[in-house]
C-alpha cells in the first residue's frame, strides 16, 4: 500500500528526516511512533504531498505519490483543520464534494456519521460552538467520508473523553475490518499495543526499531514483573535502590518492575513475600512504553519511575 525508501527531509541546517524506510502493508493498522520532534509530521505530510522529500522515494499503490493519488488519501492532522464559522453539516459536505464525491452519497454518509457519533442534534450548529471533543469527531468524519484506500491518523484521540475515544477506536477497528489500512500516530502507547499490527519508532528523524508488535516486544525478553499487593508499598524503594529494579509504572496497590541485570523472578518473590502481602506476581514481555522510553533515552536499564 505505502512505501518509503531512504527518505528525508531538511531545513536549513536542520534534518528533520533522515534516509527513512518502511512499508506498510494493505488491510494493517500501522504505528508511527516518536516523541516530539522526532520527524512524525513531517514524514506524514510527506506521504500526503503536503511537504516533498529532499532525497528518497514514496509510493502509494505501486506508485510515485502525485496530486492525482489523494483523493484516495484519507488524512486527520494533530491541528484541527475546520473552519470555525461554517455549520457542521456543511464543512463536511464541502470536504467530501473537494474529493470528488457527488452531494447526495454525502449528504447520506454525514447523516449516518453524525448519528454514529451521536452528534446529529449540532449538523446547523457552527463549529466554534462546538466543543474540542466535539470538533475532533467531525474532522474524524470529514476524513472517513469519501472513503479513502490509505487513511493516516495523526493523534486521532486528542480532546477526548474516554467514552469518545471508544467511539473512534471502535470505528477504527471497523474500518480495517472493511479492509482499510490506517497510518496511526500517537503518543499513547496503551492504544498503539490494541491495534497496531507493525509499528516504526523514530527519533531524531531516523528510524530506531520497527516491525510487528509482538515481535518488537518478545525481542526484549520476560524482563517485566507485574505485582499486585496488599499493604505497605516500601519494599519497591527498596529493590530500587539496591539496583535490581527499575519502576515502570507504580500504583498504591500494583507496581510493574524491569527486573535488571541478574535479578530473577525467584530471587524477588521471598523478598517482596517478607514485606507485604503478595497477591500476584507474573513475568511478562515489556510495554511498548518502556520499549519506547529505553530506546529514546538511549539507557536501556535507566528507571522509568
Amino acid at each position: 500500500m505505502l512505501q518509503l525508501n531512504q527518505v528525508s527531509k531538511f531545513y536549513n541546517n536542520h534534518t528533520a528526516v533522515e534516509k527513512l524506510s518502511f512499508e506498510v502493508q494493505s488491510g494493517q493498522i500501522f504505528g508511527l511512533l516518536g516523541p516530539n520532534g522526532a520527524g512524525k509530521t513531517t514524514t506524514i505530510r510527506m506521504i500526503c504531498g503536503i511537504l516533498h522529500p529532499d532525497e528518497g522515494e514514496i509510493f502509494f499503490l505501486n506508485q510515485h505519490i502525485s496530486s492525482e493519488l489523494q483523493a484516495r488519501i484519507g488524512y486527520l492532522p494533530e491541528e484541527r483543520g475546520l473552519y470555525k464559522k461554517m455549520k457542521v453539516a456543511e464543512i463536511l459536505l464541502y470536504f467530501a464534494r473537494l474529493k470528488g464525491q457527488e452531494a447526495s452519497v454525502a449528504k447520506e454518509k454525514i447523516s449516518y456519521w453524525l448519528k454514529r457519533f451521536d452528534i446529529q442534534d449540532w449538523r446547523e450548529k457552527k463549529i466554534e460552538e462546538l466543543s474540542k471533543g466535539m470538533q475532533q469527531k467531525v474532522q474524524f468524519i470529514s476524513v472517513v467520508l469519501h472513503e479513502p484506500d490509505l487513511l493516516i491518523l495523526d493523534e486521532p484521540f486528542s480532546g477526548l473523553d474516554p467514552i469518545n475515544s471508544e467511539l473512534i477506536l471502535d470505528a477504527i477497528l471497523e474500518l480495517k475490518a472493511a479492509g482499510k489500512t490506517l497510518l496511526f500516530s500517537t503518543h499513547r502507547m496503551e492504544q498503539v499495543e490494541k491495534i497496531c499490527d507493525n509499528i516504526v519508532l523514530i527519533h531524531n528523524g531516523k528510524k530506531v526499531l520497527g516491525g510487528k508488535v509482538l515481535e518488537v516486544k518478545a525481542a526484549y525478553g520476560k524482563n517485566t514483573l507485574q505485582v499486585d499487593f496488599e499493604g505497605n508499598d516500601s519494599f519497591i524503594d527498596e529493590l530500587v535502590l539496591s539496583g535490581s529494579v527499575a519502576v515502570s509504572e507504580r500504583h498504591p496497590k500494583s507496581v510493574e518492575l524491569r527486573l535488571l541485570g541478574s535479578t530473577t523472578l525467584k530471587t524477588l518473590l521471598p523478598f517482596i513475600n517478607e514485606r507485604t502481602e503478595l497477591r500476584r506476581a507474573e513475568l511478562a514481555l515489556p510495554s511498548l512504553k518502556d520499549i519506547f522510553i529505553m530506546q529514546v533515552e538511549g539507557a536501556r536499564h535507566k528507571p522509568i519511575s
